[in-house]
């Protein structure tokens, strides 16, 4: 399974780890995926992943 947001589609974004001599590392910053179950319009529940922030919009809109 792909750490990627079933709504907005937020994946992996790659970056530096910047040391206090300024030496560079790749790095990798996640996004905030959380399990969440959700029923449909037929009615049938389904888990997915999606990032704290769409959860934060559902909660919102719901």
């Amino acid at each position: 399974m792909s750490r990627r947001c079933a709504i907005s589609g937020k994946g992996p974004m790659a970056g530096n780890n910047v040391s206090h001599a300024k030496n560079r590392t790749k790095r990798r910053f996640l996004p905030n995926l959380r399990s969440v179950k959700i029923t449909l319009e037929d009615g049938t529940s389904r888990k997915i992943k999606i990032s704290a922030k769409e959860l934060r919009t559902l909660k919102k809109n719901s």
